[in-house]
């Protein structure tokens, strides 16, 4: 590859990457066929391409090409790759299972809904009264009782006495 095609490279797979994590997958094939390309062949790069390329291929419903290219990196001169590559296609080529219907979510079409946005807004807020907000009451300190309370100085003089004994031992 030279350092032109690098660059390339670079920009396509991490284009088709990101393509594929948005759920773009036709950008995201169209990406990684151009940067498998780019890449030598055979090298453990060209294998991370395809397994993102075989990825790519099941998300869109391809999976007869998601097969064929997983099963091309069974034989790929990597261990690893080839390992990761049979792991891949064992999944693959499993058996989809059926799902009951009630543990499926129906989501309505909300394209054909009759009422506006606005209207549905207004329709589902429920009339709810405001509550005021909570006013802080001032106290008259003239009225408050300030004459001397004979609990400060017994808590006083036991603390001190606590502190002292701690010093002493």
């Amino acid at each position: 590859m030279t350092s032109f095609s690098q660059a390339e490279f670079e920009q396509r797979y991490q284009t088709g990457k990101l393509a594929f994590n948005n759920g773009r997958y036709r950008l995201s094939i169209e990406q990684l066929e151009q940067a498998s390309q780019l890449v030598s062949s055979n090298s453990r790069l060209e294998g991370e391409v395809k397994f993102w390329l075989v990825n790519a291929y099941e998300a869109a419903g391809e999976s007869q090409q998601a097969i064929a290219l997983c099963e091309e990196l069974c034989t790929h001169r990597d261990g690893e790759i080839k390992r990761q590559a049979k792991a891949l296609l064992y999944i693959i080529k499993a058996p989809k299972l059926k799902r009951p219907k009630e543990w499926m979510t129906e989501i309505p079409d909300l394209v054909n809904l009759s009422i506006s946005a606005s209207q549905y807004a207004k329709a589902s807020t429920p009339n709810r009264k405001i509550k005021p907000k909570r006013q802080i009451e001032l106290v008259d300190l003239s009225k408050v009782n300030t004459q001397d309370n004979q609990f400060i100085w017994l808590s006083l003089g036991i603390a001190s006495l606590t502190i002292v004994s701690l010093f002493i031992i």
